[in-house]
């Protein structure tokens, strides 16, 4: 069982990689087509979309809840939120809780250097509805909530958690756009970002108190991340022949 399942670990680090790798492809091939004004027509004209919402009768309130989301989903308050899930799961859960911390933390680096390396201005269609300092591309927010809110909803491993996790996620990019902030290329390459930087983790995601084995090697078996039911043929044809 030891060779076994270093076997699936190594195989789990191969797929996480390649996930990520084929991310910052997709990412690349975003910034690029930008650089080339490929995507001008439709940021333009999504983003002006935006910008005709928030002048109609429903912007003022509609602007208000965009401006909480986004505040919520920045560095400060996603960090504070993250101070508060490591103290929750300290308790019960110290590995779990600094699985969290180090997935949330590479990933704000990852993306801190992405935007050194691309180095994109703001775009600059429509008034900032929020103070921004830096560059643009990939967009923080974006990337940075896939990666809290995608790796809560794996701690937690259930599919509400996952539901309200992209409810989330969505939200915050969308916020982005609306206060003029962000192209929407900007917040897409974010998300793809994310969940490469979140494939790539999860092979470390360790198992719950009384499971067997890490949830990154469940995947790898054919288990749901962070379930409880085994869907390896292997391991249902041993639970027929045993009590």
């Amino acid at each position: 069982m030891g060779a076994r399942s270093i076997s699936d670990r190594r195989a789990g680090v191969a797929k996480g990689a390649g996930a990520l790798a084929l991310a910052l492809f997709c990412v690349l091939a975003i910034a690029l087509v930008q650089r080339q004004g490929m995507l001008d027509g439709l940021n333009v004209a999504l983003m002006g979309m935006a910008g005709r919402a928030r002048d109609s009768g429903a912007g003022a309130p509609v602007t208000g809840i965009m401006q909480l989301a986004s505040a919520v989903g920045g560095t400060a308050g996603r960090f504070a939120l993250l101070g508060v899930c490591f103290v929750g799961l300290w308790g019960d859960a110290r590995r779990r809780a600094f699985w969290l911390l180090w997935v949330v933390i590479g990933g704000t680096l990852l993306n801190l250097a992405l935007k050194q390396i691309f180095a994109a201005p703001r775009p600059d269609l429509l008034p900032h509805l929020d103070i921004v300092h830096g560059y643009s591309f990939p967009s923080g927010h974006a990337a940075g909530n896939m990666i809290f809110f995608g790796a809560l909803a794996m701690l937690a491993g259930r599919r509400s958690a996952y539901v309200g996790a992209a409810l989330a996620v969505a939200l915050i990019g969308t916020s982005r756009v609306w206060l003029g902030v962000h192209w929407p290329s900007d917040v897409l390459a974010g998300w793809i970002e994310g969940l490469g930087w979140l494939a790539f983790c999860v092979v470390w995601l360790p198992a719950r108190r009384g499971q067997g084995e890490g949830a990154g090697q469940a995947m790898m078996r054919g288990h749901a991340v962070g379930g409880d039911e085994a869907m390896d043929p292997e391991a249902v044809e041993q639970g027929r022949g045993g009590d």
